[in-house]
This record gives C-alpha cells, structure tokens and sequence, in this order.
C-alpha cells in the first residue's frame, strides 16, 4: 500500500469514527475533522456548518460559511464533495465548475427577500441567508471553497478569477492531496512564498550581517502599497508565531498610524518604529551593484502587527500610500531553528511592552508535559473490556500517523489497542473543552483557532506562575472534561428531529456545559471528575441533565435581542454568555452522587501540585547529571565573564554542580540549576557543543 493509499484510508477511517461518534452525516463528520487543517492553515479564521440543500432542479447548495463580513469584507461560502471510496475518480474541471456553481446560487437566492422568507426561521439555511442579507454592503470580496476527500485532477492547475454583482471571487480547493501535505508537513502549515515581483517589484536591502556570520540578516525600507499588497494576500499567516499580535492586531486600525498616512504620509518612515521581520530563506540578486530582495520563504512578523494592518486597511479605504515607507529589519532563520527562534526574537523585539510567555506559545513546555503524561499514563478500562488503553496527545500535527506509520503489522495492531482512534485530541480539542469548563463558551464559539490563542495566552500565564499546577492530576481532569463535551456533541446530533433544530451544535454543546458547570458552582459543589476518569464514560443522569441544558442553551442561542445579531453572532457575545448564565433551571435526574465539593476538589488540585514537584525534581535531577560537570564548569566561567546576575543561593548550586562526580544535587538544587541554565541561554549563553 502507497503512502498515498495510507493518508486516504486513516482519513475515510478518521470521518467514519467521528460521524459514529457524534451521530452526524459523513459530510458533516468530514468537515469536522478537517476544519482544524484548513484554519490552521492560515487560509481563514474559522469556519462554521451551515448545510442548505434547494430542490434538485435549483441545484442551490452550500456547506458552510466563514469569516464576518463587517470585519473582513469579504464572504467565504464552502461546498462539500464527499465521496468515501477508495476508488473515487479524480475531480475533473468539469465538475469543478458545476461545484462551485452550487454555493453561488446559494448567494444568489439569499438576496431575494422573498426567497429568504419562504425558509424556515429556525433552518440554518435561514439565519445564514439573512446574515449574508444584512451584511450584504459589508462584502468587497467572495470566496469560494471547495473540501473534498478525492484527488483534483492534474489536469486542473487553478481558476481565474471571476465576478459576482460587481465584487471578485475567487476559488480556492481543498482535496485529499492538499489536505495529506499540510497535515505531513512539519509545521502544518503551507509554505508562505512571497515573490515580490507580484506585489511591486525587488526591494534594495542593506546586509546587516559579517561575510562569515552563520546568521543573516538585512535592513529595507519597505513602501507601503507593497506592504499592504503582501499583507493583502497572506494577513493572519504573517503573524502567526505571535500570540499577542494574533489576538490583538489583525485588521485593528492604530489611529496614530492612520492619522500619519492621512495627513503627513512622507513622515511615516521617521515616526514609526517599522516591523521586525524573519524568514526561513531569502533571495538577492545584484543589479547594477545593489543587492535586491526578489523572494521571501515562510515570511514572519513578529514585531510591528499593528502597523501592517493598519497599513493595509488604509489601502482598503482607498488612501493614497505611494509616499509611505516603513522600516523592516529582516532576520534570515532556517526551517529546523524558526520554532525556537522566530518566538525569541518576538520576545526581544517586544521588549518595551511585558509580554507573558503565552505569547510564544509554539513551543511551551505545558504542551512538552502534556505529551509526556499522554504516553506514559494508561487510562481505566471501559466496562466490559480487559485492555487499558491511553489517550494519545498530538502535540505536532501528525504524530499518530507517524508514530503508527512506522510499526509493523503486529507492533500496528498493538498500538491500536493500546491507542484507540477515537482517543486521540489535539491543542485545540483541549482549548475547547477546557475553555469550555471555565465559563467561556463565547470565546468557543470564535473557532478552534481563536479560541486555542485565547487558552494559550490563559494557560501560559498560569504556567509561569505555577507550572506544578499541570499535573496527572490535571491532566486526568481534562481528559475527564473531553469525555464530557464529546458525549455532549452525541446528545445533541441524537436530539435531532425532537429539540435540536439541526443548526449551532457546536455552540449548544459549549453552552450547556458551561452552563451546568456554572450552576454546579453556585451550590458550591464540583462534578466529580474522578468518576468520568474511572468509568471513563459518563452516567445516565449527567447524559439525562446535559440534554436538559442542551435543550435550554439551544432555545437560548436561537433568540438573540430584538434587532440585534444572528444566533451565530449572539453566541460569541459575553452579553449571551451573562444572559445563559442567569437561567433558571433545575436539575431533572439526581446528580448527587455525582458531585464533590470545593475543599475536596482544592485538595486534589494540592495533591496533583506535589506529585508534580515529586517528578519535576527527578526529571530536573536527570537533566542535570546528563548535562554533566564540564557543561556546568563552562556555564560557570560564561556567568562570570558576562556578569549575570545570580543569587547567592544559585551561585552555590552553580559551583555545586560542576563536582557532580563528588556529590549529586538534590531535586530542589538541581531545579535551580536548570533554571539558572535556561535563563543563561536567554541571555545568549551557548553550550561549547553547539558549535
């Protein structure tokens, strides 16, 4: 079997699962698992299930929708060609076009106010139509998407552009060959490839780095229509390794910058402190003896977020830019070092504002110790079987089919017992239910990718405050609250046909769940996690109590204000979330048995916080001996010389572990020592190994 082969049964196996799982239609269970792919692609911010099916002869159809209008001016509309079969033939541009036909006749039809009134209000077809309807003036741009698991044809290389009453539309398709290279692909993402001859032409740069220097990097003056077009084009993928830019910058207007390009455009360049810029690789050519920047591969901003998007929405507004020019310091990192690198070099860049580690959360260790708890911790056996099995946590993208791809038949077979597919999450399944549990539904509702920034910056400040509180303790819990939001999703599909409308599931369930959570608080009790982490499944009076919030939450979510936003809207509202929150309701099943209360949950949390300093001290006393006394003597001799500033307590255990073979430190010396390393290498120290 190909590899080719491989990436289309897990997928078909993958979207099988889920529809069991959630009770939900293949193609709605094939959205599912690749939404997480295409968001975090960069591609789009988010997007939402809206399935709208007219009569055959119509041949009016779409899937979904992504992205406010009022925000972004632009519309994206997506169409599902899912086939489950193995055998399919490739997607000809024939019917490409017949696909694409589909989610435009949707957008025609949602115009036509009376077309828009023949629909029932609580169908999702409704309430997307009527938004498309209301925001209408907003849009400046469409886009088409198409999500299919068959191959496109090799003999389809793209689709021009087209018009749609006066607006651009373009097209874009995410079949299984795509799909199979972003998920493989080290970072999980597609290269960002900026040939500067489509945005303007090569730029002059000035080298800011010695012939012989391992490290490169260049000074330009940037002009801002070519800023703007690169901005225009790429957007939120440009900031990416940025958690604070990602949550804060993204299309908001700075009115300093904005007033500087309107009324003194020639001084931009002198008021602004211009971007910070790294690439995995960059290309110069001579011409006429001055180096010129022509391509640019995997382009970051790490520093400057703000400037660019306020640089691009003035080219939005139509305002003139030819006499803008912004500063960039260019920073050449290559692809094995930009996840270490590239967040580094935001920290520094950021220097004059504090910034919490959450901000650079692509590598942090939360997710390293959630990894490690994943592979070594078995969960209970479910009722009825004899085999424990774990919950597999895919730091990276792709780790499971790595992992298993590398086995034989016998070791697969193993490994599947052991690692059963439905048991695999990812950062952004935990953000959901975690978010989720501490009463932010609103922020769930955003999508996986907005949400995940959110839990990051959140837990990355806890983190730096008391790492020891992400324990197996913790890590119990939020497997305990994924087992509850998945049976969530399964009541609300089952609820389908009697109090589920069919549309807003994924909000329901966020809803309802932050909801009892709320209510379980208010009588100063918590849902015993430790039950769910045993049975490793969920009781009949939770799963009779979480249909009776469901049901509440769904009827909350579909009456937003008068006059005021659509369900979907109203749902990442925090007014939505205070309102849910104010419900009365009472629990139909007993759920006594079922809860504990704060001091018993405190008390637990406090045990979890010790084991965890228990097996941090090891781990740091491990670390330490495997770097050994002569790593320590040069660390030593580099914090003299450069004059860092240690404790008297950390000089003691810096002099302490260079007589390693004499006697070893304890577990509190030697996380201290680990620490004084760490922050060493912050401030520039190298081990001679390094090179």
């Amino acid at each position: 079997m190909g590899e080719d082969d491989q990436y289309a049964d897990m997928l078909r196996e993958d979207v099988r699962l889920l529809s069991e799982a959630n009770g939900t239609s293949m193609e709605e269970a094939f959205f599912a698992r690749v939404t997480d792919t295409i968001t975090g692609s960069g591609e789009i911010d988010a997007l939402e299930y809206f399935h709208h099916r007219g009569t055959q002869q119509s041949g009016i159809r779409v899937d979904g929708w992504g992205g406010d209008p009022r925000k972004s001016k632009q519309l994206t509309l997506l169409v599902i060609d899912h086939a489950d079969d193995p055998d399919a033939p490739t997607l000809t541009g024939t019917e490409l076009n017949s696909q694409f036909k589909r989610p435009l006749r949707f957008l025609k039809a949602a115009l036509d106010e009376d077309w828009r009134n023949r629909l029932e209000e609580t169908a999702p077809g409704f309430e997307l139509a009527d938004m498309i309807a209301a925001r209408w003036s907003s849009v400046k741009k469409i886009r088409l998407l198409l999500l299919t698991d068959r191959k496109l044809s090799s003999r389809v290389d793209g689709r021009d552009m087209t018009e749609f009453m006066e607006r651009p539309v373009s097209y874009s398709v995410w079949d299984a060959t795509r799909l199979e290279r972003i998920e493989s692909s080290t970072m999980g993402r597609e290269d960002i490839i900026v040939d500067l001859d489509q945005h303007g032409g090569a730029l002059p740069v000035l080298p800011a780095h010695m012939p012989e220097s391992p490290y490169k990097a260049y000074l330009a003056a940037l002009p801002g229509p070519v800023l703007a077009s690169i901005y225009d084009r790429w957007e939120a993928r440009l900031l990416e390794q940025n958690v604070r830019v990602f949550l804060q910058a993204r299309g908001n207007v700075n009115k300093g910058i904005r007033k500087t390009i309107e009324e003194d455009p020639s001084m931009f360049f002198a008021y602004n402190n211009g971007i910070t810029a790294t690439a995995e690789a960059v290309e110069i050519e001579e011409r006429d003896g001055i180096p010129m920047m022509t391509r640019l591969t995997n382009l970051q901003i790490v520093n400057g977020g703000q400037t660019s998007a306020s640089i691009h929405a003035a080219l939005r507004s139509g305002k003139d830019l030819s006499k803008t020019f912004v500063q960039m310091k260019l920073s050449i990192v290559d692809a094995e070092k930009a996840e270490k690198i590239v967040p580094a070099i935001s920290r520094y860049a950021n220097s004059q504002n504090r910034i919490a580690a959450a901000d650079f959360f692509s590598n942090h260790p939360f997710h390293v110790r959630m990894e490690e708890i994943s592979r070594r911790l078995y969960a209970p056996a479910k009722e009825g079987n004899f085999t424990q099995s774990r919950w597999f946590y895919e730091r990276a993208r792709g780790q499971f089919a790595d992992r298993r791809s590398r086995l034989t038949p016998a070791q697969r077979r193993k490994f599947d017992l052991e690692h059963p597919r439905a048991q695999l999450f990812t950062k952004t399944d935990l953000a959901k239910a975690e978010m989720t549990w501490r009463g932010r539904p609103e922020l769930v509702s955003l999508g996986a990718q907005k949400n995940f920034a959110h839990f990051a910056h959140t837990i990355g400040k806890e983190w730096e405050k008391r790492d020891e509180t992400f324990s197996e303790e913790w890590f119990r819990n939020a497997i305990s609250k994924l087992i509850v939001f998945r049976k969530t999703e399964r009541i609300v599909s089952d609820a389908n046909g009697s109090w589920y409308t069919g549309g807003l599931r994924a909000n329901t369930v966020c809803y309802a769940i932050a909801k009892l959570v709320h209510d379980v608080a208010e009588r100063g009790q918590s849902l015993d996690l430790h039950l769910i982490w045993n049975s490793q499944s969920l009781p009949e009076p939770l799963i009779d109590i979480l249909d009776q919030y469901g049901e509440a939450m769904h009827a909350h979510l579909l009456s937003p204000p008068a006059g005021g936003s659509n369900p979907t809207e109203w749902a990442k509202k925090k007014a939505c979330v205070d309102a849910a929150m104010k419900t009365e309701l009472d629990f139909r099943s007993d759920l006594s048995d079922m809860l504990i209360g704060t001091a018993e949950r405190r008390q637990r949390t406090a045990e979890g916080r010790r084991d965890q300093r228990v097996v941090s001290g090891i781990e740091a006393q491990a670390a330490v001996a495997e770097i050994g006394s002569a790593e320590w003597v040069c660390l030593r001799n580099w914090v003299r010389s450069s004059g860092m500033r240690l404790t008297h307590s950390e000089d003691s255990i810096l002099e302490a572990a260079t007589r390693l073979r004499l006697r070893p430190l304890t577990e509190a010396q030697s996380i201290k020592a680990i620490a004084v390393m760490e922050r060493a290498q912050s401030q520039g120290y190298r081990s001679p190994d390094a090179g």
